[in-house]
C-alpha cells in the first residue's frame, strides 16, 4: 500500500496533469463502490491536490462565471492497497475506476479517475483531515518530531520500534519499507524497545560551540532517526517517476528497487511483528523479537515468498461468516463482542492475523511507484506497494 512518498507524487500528477485543464458536469462513482456519492455538478471547475501523510486531499474549484455557482468542494482520500489516479480518454476508462471527473468541452473529453483495484480505499466528503493522524513526515517535519518526543509516555512506546513506526498517530506516512529502511541505515534492531531508542533524542543538543554550517553538516553526516523519517521519504520523491509500479518491467520500479538497500533485499533476514507485517532486517532483531518467531534470510534471486501475500480482511461492518470463523478458529461471535468502534492502532489497510487456526492467503498484485506518466492506456500515478504490504497503524478508516 502507498506510504507517505507515493501520495506526495500522487498529488504532484494530480496537480501537473490538470493544471491546464477544465472540468465539467456530475462526478460519476462506479455502483459497485461503497463509498459516498459526491454530490458536486458544475460547468467549469478546476482540480489541484494536497498530499499530508497518507493522505491526499483533492479540491474541486467552480470557475470564474460557472453554472451552477456553488462554493468548492473538497474530498479527502485515502489509498488502500492498490489506489491510484489516473488521466484517460473518457472513452476508454480503466477497470476499478470508482470515481471519475470529466473534462468540459471542446475538445477531446478525458477522464481523471480514482482507481481502486482492491476496493480498500476510501474518500470522505469535507475535506477534513482524518482525525488522529500525526503531522506530516515530510512536510511538517518540527512538528513531526516535536509531537513524538513531547508523547514518549504514550504506550504505543512501550512497541517495538518497527510496530511503534507504523503508528500514524506519530509517524504519519511511515509505512512498512519505509520503517525497514530508518531502521538498517542506523543498525537499530527492530524489535528493541521504542522507547529506549527514542528517549536518547531527548537529550541530543549539538555544542554550543559550533558555527551554524557545522551543525547542519553534523546533522547530515550523523541523522538521528526522526531526522531520517523525514530525509528517506524525502529520497523516494527525489527519484521522480513513478515510485511503485504496478508491472515490475517498468523503468521506474526498477529504480526503486535500486534505491532499496533492505527490504526485501538479499541477504536480510525478516520476521512478522505482532500484527502480521514483515520487517526486513540485518543482524540481531532485538529483545521484543517474538517468541518462536523464525527469521528467514532472503537469497540473491529468492523469489517472492509469503512476506508476498495478504489475507484479505472481512468488510469493516459484518462479523466474520460461520466458514470464515471455521476456517480461522475463531470463537462464535456475538452481537456483544463486535467492536462499536475501532483503535487508532489498528490498521484497516494491512491484513490482519488471526490468533488460531491456519490463515487462507491471496497473492497480492505486484506493486510499483508511479508519478505521472504517459501511455496508450492514459496517464497514471500509482500506489500499491511492492507485494502490497506496507502497513501501518491507525483507525477504520482508510
Amino acid at each position: 500500500m502507498p506510504e507517505g512518498p507515493e501520495l506526495h507524487l500522487a498529488s504532484h500528477f494530480v496537480n501537473e496533469a490538470c493544471r491546464e485543464l477544465v472540468f465539467g458536469g456530475c462526478v460519476e462513482k462506479s455502483p459497485v463502490s461503497r463509498n459516498p456519492e459526491v454530490p458536486f455538478e458544475s460547468s467549469a471547475y478546476s482540480i489541484s491536490a494536497l498530499a499530508r501523510g497518507k493522505e491526499l486531499r483533492l479540491t474541486l474549484s467552480p470557475l470564474p462565471g460557472a453554472q451552477p455557482p456553488r462554493e468548492p468542494l473538497a474530498l479527502v482520500f485515502r489509498f488502500g492497497m492498490t489506489g491510484s489516479f489516473q488521466l484517460v480518454p473518457s472513452d476508454a476508462l480503466p477497470p476499478h475506476a470508482h470515481l471519475r471527473f470529466y473534462t468540459a468541452p471542446p475538445g477531446p473529453r478525458l477522464a481523471l479517475c480514482f482507481v481502486d483495484i482492491r476496493r480498500f480505499g476510501h474518500w470522505d466528503l469535507g475535506g477534513e483531515w482524518q482525525p488522529g493522524r500525526g503531522p506530516c513526515v515530510l512536510l511538517e517535519y518540527e512538528q513531526f518530531r516535536e509531537n513524538v518526543l513531547r508523547n514518549l509516555a504514550d504506550k504505543a512506546f512501550d512497541q517495538p520500534i518497527c510496530e511503534a513506526l507504523l503508528d500514524q498517530r506519530f509517524f504519519n506516512g511511515i509505512g512498512n519499507y519505509l520503517r525497514a529502511e530508518i531502521l538498517y541505515r542506523l543498525r537499530i534492531p527492530p524489535f528493541e524497545k521504542a522507547r529506549t531508542v527514542l528517549e536518547a533524542l531527548q537529550q541530543r543538543r549539538p555544542s554550543p560551540e559550533l558555527t551554524l554550517s557545522q551543525k547542519i553538516r553534523a546533522k547530515l553526516q550523523n541523522p538521528d532517526l526522526l531526522e531520517l523519517c523525514h530525509s528517506v521519504p524525502k529520497e523516494v520523491v527525489q527519484l521522480g517517476g513513478k515510485g511503485y509500479g504496478s508491472e515490475s518491467g517498468e523503468e521506474d520500479f526498477a529504480a526503486f528497487r535500486a534505491w532499496l538497500r533492505c527490504y526485501s533485499a538479499p541477504g536480510m533476514s525478516s520476521l512478522r511483528d505482532r500484527h502480521g507485517r514483515t520487517i526486513w532486517f540485518q543482524g540481531d532483531p532485538g529483545p521484543l523479537a517474538p517468541k518462536g518467531g523464525k527469521s528467514r534470510k532472503k537469497s540473491q534471486g529468492a523469489q517472492q515468498g509469503p512476506e508476498d501475500e495478504v489475507e484479505v480482511p472481512p468488510s469493516p461492518n459484518k462479523a466474520p461468516s460461520r466458514t470464515q470463523r471455521a476456517q480461522r478458529g475463531l470463537p462464535k461471535q456475538t452481537t456483544a463482542q463486535v467492536p462499536e468502534g475501532t483503535s487508532l492502532q489498528q490498521d484497516p489497510e494491512a491484513p490482519p492475523v488471526p490468533d488460531k487456526g491456519k490463515r487462507r492467503r491471496r497473492k497480492a498484485t505486484s506493486g510499483g511507484l508511479s508519478s505521472a506518466t504517459s501511455s496508450g492506456e492514459g496517464w497514471t500515478a500509482a500506489a500499491s506497494s511492492p507485494g502490497g504490504r506496507d502497513g501501518s497503524v491507525l483507525g477504520r478508516s482508510m
